[in-house]
């Protein structure tokens, strides 16, 4: 599957980047979950227009001029932005004006050869007269915004889809993409490279060695994969040089995306951390199948129980993604390392599982006589059908008489039920309502 189109926003400090990029945002996605040990503390953010959708990337203001240590790695993560980017959109200051920092960014920018979309902020009360010195920037005509008063924003919006790649040019292929994800040193290299069974990425006992994601194809059991090795995601309070960490965070998170299976890398021999968790609800939020490897297994002391002691925590930790499949090895000494690939190959099928529209309401209609649900407002819930729309994740929609009426609850409990029948270990499933106007149901 590939990602979303990347859309960066870049500039020279105060010109309003901030404004702009939660302006556009706040109104086309929601970034409320009520899913425990879900977070969302990112860079970027996904937003909707017309139907297209796109990932747009904040990035930090650009200063060529400073001797800051700060500014030197914001611009070298900036050029990691530009480098991923689609499209990218340049903030001015109309209020303020052309200024020679302007001018060095542009330059930057020509020399990327990507499309630019100059974008003139800040006019609050707009006179196409303020446009006429930023034509000298020599990247094509200006668009006057105000992100303040959100203003000429949907005409920018336009502007934005126009320049999106289409989804012909999306990269497409039969090769299942499998992201390698997890905290600094936790072995995330280690595994790659025993799977490949040569040193392909740097291992090190160094924590963040790896900064950006590495793709490397390679063949199992007749089949074609891509393994993505990323960066350790780590918290932000532990996080020296915060710039570098955040892109990093970002491109773990577009690997996630364009992964067809996903692989958390756990430390056995540490408490499961708050970290882990995060990472896990980000995995989960995209609706990713996934294995959790529990690294480093040789170091534990273990007995008959310890390995259900283990999934018991994980149980607890990840109660979230109660469907997670887990594997116990050791990179070091590559011992049960041939259960990994497995695995994959295992919640990659179930993502992938196809149930007939006769054995769904099967199911449904045994767990609605088992446990009807609530009534509101006097109105009892009532399940007419359901079916299968979808894969990846597997996606069934139940037609009912009133989709306001099903509490999460329920929705949880008939997940449940599915799961009982069918084997979906390791990827989520979605249920999705729509209403029909019928006067039976279950």
């Amino acid at each position: 599957m590939a990602r979303l189109p990347l859309v960066a926003v870049v500039g020279r400090p105060n010109v309003g980047k901030s404004t702009f990029f939660n302006r556009i945002v706040g109104k086309r996605i929601s970034i409320v979950n009520d899913e425990p040990g879900v977070t969302r503390d990112r860079i970027y953010a996904d937003a909707e227009w017309c139907g297209n959708q796109f990932t747009l990337v904040d990035t930090g203001g650009i200063e060529f001029k400073s001797d800051d240590h700060f500014s030197k790695h914001i611009l070298k993560q900036v050029d990691v932005a530009i480098d991923m980017a689609d499209l990218i959109l340049f903030l001015v200051d109309g209020k303020e004006g052309l200024t020679s920092s302007d001018l060095d960014v542009a330059h930057k920018l020509r020399r990327s050869n990507k499309k630019v979309l100059l974008v003139v902020n800040k006019l609050d009360n707009y006179k196409a007269e303020d446009l006429f010195e930023f034509y000298s920037l020599g990247l094509g005509e200006p668009i006057g915004i105000s992100a303040e008063q959100a203003l000429g924003l949907g005409d920018l919006l336009d502007e934005i889809v126009k320049n999106l790649p289409t989804q012909s040019t999306a990269e497409a292929d039969d090769t299942v993409k499998v992201a390698i994800v997890g905290k600094p040193n936790a072995g995330k290299s280690s595994i790659v490279n025993r799977l490949l069974g040569e040193s392909r990425v740097i291992v090190s006992e160094i924590a963040g060695t790896t900064r950006d994601a590495v793709d490397i194809p390679f063949n199992y059991n007749k089949k074609k994969y891509t393994l993505i090795d990323t960066a350790g995601l780590r918290r932000k309070s532990k996080i020296e040089d915060e710039t570098t960490e955040r892109y990093s965070v970002f491109r773990t998170m577009d690997s996630i995306r364009r992964a067809n299976v996903v692989v958390l890398v756990l430390d056995a021999s540490q408490p499961i951390s708050e970290q882990d968790v995060r990472i896990a609800g980000l995995i989960h939020e995209e609706l990713k199948p996934s294995v959790i490897v529990m690294n480093k297994w040789d170091l534990i002391e273990k007995d008959t129980n310890t390995m259900n002691k283990f999934n018991k925590q994980l149980s607890t930790d990840l109660a979230y993604m109660s469907y997670f499949k887990s594997v116990y090895l050791s990179a070091l000494t590559g011992k049960r390392m041939e259960k990994l690939m497995g695995a994959v190959e295992e919640v990659y099928a179930n993502a992938n599982r196809k149930i007939t529209a006769g054995n769904l309401n099967d199911i449904l209609q045994n767990a609605y006589a088992i446990s009807s649900p609530p009534s509101k407002n006097g109105k009892k819930l009532k399940i007419f059908y359901a079916t299968q729309s979808g894969v990846c994740p597997p996606t069934f929609v139940l037609f009912v008489n009133d989709t306001a009426i099903m509490p999460d609850n329920y929705k949880r409990y008939l997940e449940n039920c599915i799961r009982d029948s069918v084997d979906f270990t390791g990827t989520p499933i979605r249920i999705t309502l729509k209403a029909k106007d019928e006067k039976e149901g279950f």
